[in-house]
This record gives structure tokens, C-alpha cells and sequence, in this order.
């Protein structure tokens, strides 16, 4: 049994190679199929492959940005980028065969569309469609006049676009109200799970559901979000939830504490609640709960009623409705703001550098050597280098994974399958594929592109099996360059600050901490409220920096699996203070702030030990308190962060 586990390939390499268990989204996977294969039978018809190859690929692009669940997003997630791309194919198409001047030009399109990715997600798709675009401009000849390939290829995005916005005058804000529903009945999950083993998954799973839901419901604000009935409603609802939230770890607590699970009326009622969101019922509520006599049942029972009167109210008031982040600013005062933090951003020069110089090589490289395909190295490294994708490193890997396996498939497809009409068909299955795959992870998505994408170009060169080594060697060849020119440069690389970045949350717990049970300011509820709220995104971002960083080879990966104790740790830390909090509201003696100055000096220690990435001799302060204080639980919680911190300092 030894010999099998030594020659078996270590975990860091193969993460990515296991799917996710994520379901399959049918309806896209229709509209994938439908937006790939009608332009093919179109332009057989009218015997014009090449420019139903175009709009195909214009489809393609529609296809991979059609990420969002609000409709209003999936108008922006594809229109938008659309544009970007018909610009960066027109760029590219004006500097076909011009030597150096298009390695310029790629390489300034590539620093401006590092830079515009760091800005959000429809920013990214946008930034990742304008270099594309660009280097296929720059690598195959397109068909004359110049305007006549941003317009198919932007009739393709129309087409998807088409596609998904059919259900929108049936179902606009249906997805919204999914969203919070769905997030009630996390909360619901989260009860059921108190006191067990499970609760701190089913904790992050609400975490995560409530970042989605605000983002959804908040992507539809408009300066007149006051007077929309259903908006005001929706964030209502959303707000109602997060007393649910904070009384959820008083009583895990509580049920860990008394080995007794919360009572099945708790999470029966919450998820009455997610039915009457998604449903839109209102009316008296019906609420059948046990007695409450202790402070954490208290706080749940007061939560609950509070949900309950908030979801079934008819017309909630729409100027006591808090929406997290206020009105948006006017769209001038907003692009000024956008335009002035990216050129002042370190890290948005940062990755648009990395991404310039690795296409630069790119570029150079192909110009100097023979390779008949150049534009498909500079296509690897742009999608191995998006930054918001994942590690630079396990992309390099899991696309030379998929591409063989997407290989293998197009090698069939070219060799057997003749071109015309039987492309129709055949498309309707791959593109079927792509959305189906993109779910399981990103070595999946790539085997499903890859034979779409040769397909495609077979119609444009008509090259058929001559087409499939030279993707596999460009594709490894761009890895290649990402590889080295993205990632081993770069001792941000491979000299991971995931130290650093848990430093920083250890810290805004410590904050967290003293404003919990600090002096009561203007506000004080919702101001901790919000810190928390806040605490819990930054902690969710560190935890998925953590995650990436895991598939990196040593010395990331083994230091980030040696810290991700501790980030579980930090997790516990901030529940274990709002428990305290929600306790004390309700009914238990509050802390003697020596009590709280003591845990806030640990947890900065702790922090600065961190920094240093030394042996934590620094952390001398006794914890102050008795066992059975309302802090018992957070100091048992600070004393286990430190034990797992110490024997690892000194590795950091």
C-alpha cells in the first residue's frame, strides 16, 4: 500500500481535476446549444460559413459571460463586454501582419485590459473580451470591410442576449426573491445544524448566500429606490434576516453548551418565512414557537417575530430601509471614481503589467519563431492570467489538462465528422456542453471549449485535422510563458502574503471585539451590524485566498494548509463575540471591560505575531474572566487560535 501513495501525484496538483458537485443549469445549457448551432444552420444556408463562424464565435464569448441570475445583470454581463470586444477586434484587424507594431499594440491592449478587470465582474468579462478579440484581430484575416467582423461577432453576444432575456417580462425579479428565500432557508439549515459539527459549514453557507442575495437585490437600486415598492420590500426582508443571523451563534452555543439541538419549531418557521418571500405572501403571521426563558432563546424568539412581521408586511416603510452601501451617486461622479482607483491602484498596475509583459513575450516570441497558429498562444495566456479565474498556477496546469482532453474529442470530430450541414448537430451537443462542464470546474469547461473553438476554426482556414497539433503545442506554449513570465517572476507569486492577509482579519477582530462591547455611540446597533457584516465578507475572501493559495505548489500550499486551522479559528472568534453580544442584549450581566481589553490585547498580539512571522513569544497577556463569564466561550475560542498559531509561526 506504501508504493501506490508515493508515486500517486500530490493533492495540489490534482484539486482541480476533481468536479465540483455543482447542478447542471439547464436552461443555459439550452440557450448555449441554440446561440452556437442556429448561426451555422444560417449561414449553410445562405452558403456564408465563414460568417456564421463569426457570429458563432460572438456567441461563444455570450455564452462564457452569462454568469449572473438577475436579468438586469445578464443585460450588462453580455451587452457590455460585446462592445469591449468589437473594439479589441477592430484594434487587432488594423494591425494584421504589421510585425512589431502589433506586438505593441497587443501589449498595450493587454496592460489596459489588466487593469480594467480589477474594476468587477462585468468590468473583468469586458477586459477578457477586449484582448481576446484584439489578438484574434491581430492573428487570422478576417473579411473585408473592417467594420464586417465586429458586427457578427457582436450579432452573436445579440443573439445569447436574446436568449436570455425571453423570460424577463414573466420573470423579472423572480431570481431576486429566489435569493433572499434561498437565504432564509440557509438561516433555517444553520438552526438545524446548532450545536453539531456541521454548524460552521452551514455558517459559511449562509455567509454566502447573504453576499449573493445583497448583490442581486442591490444591483437594482436606482436613485428613486425609495419609491419601488418591490425593491423596498425585497431589502426589507433581506434586512430582517440579520437578527436571525446574530442570534444563530448564541444559540449554537446554547445547544452545544446543554447538548440539546434548537427546538424543529425555530427552523419550521424560517422557512415559512423563505416560502412567503418567494411566494410573496402577506397577511398576520402565524408563528408557533416554544417559550423562551434563556437569553439566547430570547434573542432567537425576538429575531424570528421580527422576521416574520417584516416578511408579511404589505408595504414596509421605504425610508427605514437600510441598504447597506446608500444611493448610488450620479453615473459621471461613479466613472470618475471607478477611472481615479484603478489608475491609483498598486495591484491593478500590478496584474496589468504581468498581463502586458506575458502577451508581450507572447507576441515577440511568435514573431520571431514560425508558428502557424501565433494567435492561439496569446488566447492561452489571456485566459490562464485572468486574475479573478484563480491561481495563475493551477489554471497553467488544469488548461494543458483540458485542452488534451478537448483534444482528443476534436481530433474525432475532424477526422470522421465531414463539414457542411453535419456541423449543426454537432455543435448542438458541444455547445450544450460548455455550460454544463463550466459547472464542474475549470478543466472541464476548457475540454468543452476547446473542440467548439477548432470546429469554428475549421470553417474559417478549413485546415480539418491539421488543426489539432498545433493547438495542443501553442496552448502549451502559452502555459509555458504564463507560467514563467506570469507566476515564477513574480515572488508574489510564490511567496504567498496569506500571512499577512489573515494578520489583517485577526486584527478586525480585535476591532471587532472592543466595538461589541464598547461605549454605545450614535447608532451602535447598526454600526456593529455592519462591522460584522463586513468582518464576515473580508473572513469569506481570506478563506477563498486560502482555498486558491492550496493549489499552489510548496511553499504556498503546504503554508496555507498549515494556517487554515487558524482561519477557522478566526471564524469561531467573531460568532463566539456576537454570541456574547446577542447574550447580553438579552438578559445576561455584560462583561467587565477589563474582561474585553484583555481578549482585544490577545487578538492584536496575536495579529502582530502574525506579521512578524516569528515564534509568538510576543503573546504573554493573561486571559482575565471567570468560566463562567458572558466571554467564557470567546476566550475558549482566542486560547485555541493561539495554540494553533504558535507551532507554525516560525514556518511563515
Amino acid at each position: 500500500m506504501a508504493g501506490p501513495s508515493r508515486l500517486a501525484p500530490p493533492p495540489w496538483l490534482t484539486a482541480g481535476l476533481r468536479p465540483e458537485p455543482a447542478p447542471v443549469p439547464w436552461a443555459a445549457v439550452a440557450r448555449a446549444s441554440i446561440a452556437l448551432a442556429a448561426p451555422l444552420a444560417v449561414g449553410f444556408a445562405l452558403d456564408e460559413p465563414v460568417s456564421a463562424a463569426l457570429v458563432s464565435m460572438g456567441a461563444l464569448s455570450g455564452v462564457i459571460g452569462d454568469t449572473a441570475d438577475a436579468y438586469r445583470m445578464r443585460f450588462y454581463n453580455i451587452a457590455v463586454p460585446q462592445l469591449f470586444g468589437a473594439l479589441g477586434v477592430t484594434l487587432g484587424s488594423l494591425v494584421y501582419g504589421r510585425g512589431w507594431l502589433a506586438v505593441a499594440v497587443l501589449t498595450l491592449v493587454a496592460l489596459v485590459s489588466g487593469m480594467i478587470s480589477s474594476i468587477g465582474s462585468v468590468a473583468s468579462v469586458s477586459g477578457l473580451l477586449l484582448l481576446l478579440n484584439a489578438v484574434v484581430g491581430a492573428g487570422l484575416p478576417l473579411p473585408a470591410p473592417w467594420w464586417k467582423a465586429p458586427v457578427l461577432l457582436g450579432l452573436g453576444g445579440a443573439v445569447v442576449l436574446a436568449l436570455t432575456l425571453l423570460g424577463w417580462p414573466l420573470r423579472g425579479g423572480v431570481p431576486e426573491r429566489t435569493a433572499v428565500a434561498g437565504t432564509y432557508r440557509a438561516v433555517a439549515a444553520l438552526f438545524d445544524a446548532a450545536g453539531s459539527d456541521a454548524y460552521d459549514a452551514r455558517r459559511r453557507a449562509v455567509t454566502t448566500s447573504l453576499d449573493r442575495s445583497y448583490d442581486l437585490v442591490l444591483a437594482r437600486r436606482t436613485r428613486r429606490h425609495g419609491r419601488t415598492p418591490a425593491l423596498v420590500r425585497l431589502l426589507a426582508q433581506l434586512n430582517a434576516v440579520i437578527p436571525l443571523v446574530e442570534a444563530a451563534p448564541a444559540a449554537h452555543l446554547a445547544a452545544g453548551r446543554l447538548h440539546r439541538p434548537v427546538p424543529p419549531e425555530i427552523p419550521t418557521a424560517v422557512r415559512d418565512l423563505a416560502a412567503a418571500v418567494e411566494e410573496g405572501r402577506t397577511g398576520a403571521p402565524a408563528l408557533r414557537l416554544p417559550e423562551a426563558a434563556r437569553p439566547s432563546e430570547r434573542a432567537v424568539d425576538q429575531a424570528l417575530r421580527y422576521a416574520a412581521t417584516v416578511v408579511h408586511h404589505a408595504e414596509p416603510d421605504p425610508y427605514n430601509v437600510d441598504d447597506r452601501l446608500g444611493r448610488p451617486a450620479v453615473l459621471r461622479v461613479r466613472v470618475r471614481r471607478t477611472a481615479r482607483a484603478v489608475m491609483m491602484s498598486e495591484p491593478s498596475w500590478r496584474y496589468g503589467l504581468r498581463l502586458a509583459l506575458c502577451i508581450g513575450l507572447a507576441q515577440a516570441l511568435v514573431s520571431l519563431i514560425t508558428v502557424p497558429r501565433s494567435y492561439w498562444v496569446a488566447l492561452t495566456v489571456t485566459f490562464v492570467m485572468k486574475p479573478d479565474f484563480g491561481s495563475v498556477f493551477s489554471r497553467a496546469v488544469l488548461r494543458a489538462f483540458g485542452t488534451a482532453a478537448g483534444l482528443v474529442v476534436a481530433a474525432l470530430l475532424l477526422a470522421e465528422v465531414p463539414r457542411g450541414w453535419w456541423d449543426v448537430p454537432v455543435m448542438l451537443v458541444l455547445g450544450a456542453l460548455i455550460p454544463a462542464f463550466s459547472a464542474k470546474g475549470y478543466a472541464f469547461q476548457t475540454a468543452a471549449i476547446t473542440p467548439v473553438i477548432l470546429l469554428l476554426s475549421d470553417l474559417l482556414n478549413k485546415q480539418g485535422f491539421g488543426l489539432v497539433l498545433p493547438r495542443l503545442y501553442d496552448s502549451l506554449l502559452g502555459c509555458a510563458i504564463a507560467l514563467i513570465a506570469g507566476y515564477l517572476l513574480w515572488p508574489e507569486s510564490w511567496h504567498a502574503r496569506i500571512g499577512d492577509r489573515l494578520a489583517d482579519a485577526v486584527a478586525d477582530t480585535a476591532h471587532y471585539v472592543a466595538r461589541a462591547f464598547g461605549p454605545e455611540t450614535d447608532g451602535g446597533q447598526a454600526v456593529r451590524v455592519r462591522a460584522r457584516r463586513a468582518l464576515y465578507r473580508d473572513l469569506s475572501a481570506v478563506r477563498s485566498e486560502f482555498q486558491r493559495a492550496l493549489t499552489e505548489p510548496p511553499p504556498t500550499g503546504a503554508l496555507a494548509a498549515a494556517w487554515w486551522p487558524l482561519v477557522v479559528a478566526v471564524e469561531r472568534i467573531v460568532d463566539a463575540t456576537t454570541a456574547a453580544r446577542v447574550r447580553v442584549d438579552h438578559g445576561a450581566p455584560p462583561p467587565d471591560p477589563s474582561e474585553v481589553v484583555s481578549v482585544e490585547r490577545q487578538l492584536s498580539e496575536l495579529a502582530d505575531g502574525l506579521r512578524s512571522s516569528a515564534v509568538l513569544v510576543g503573546v504573554r497577556a493573561e486571559l482575565l474572566g471567570d468560566d463562567e463569564g458572558v466571554l467564557a466561550p470567546l476566550r475558549q475560542e482566542v486560547r485555541a487560535a493561539r495554540a494553533i498559531a504558535s507551532p507554525h509561526a516560525e514556518k511563515a
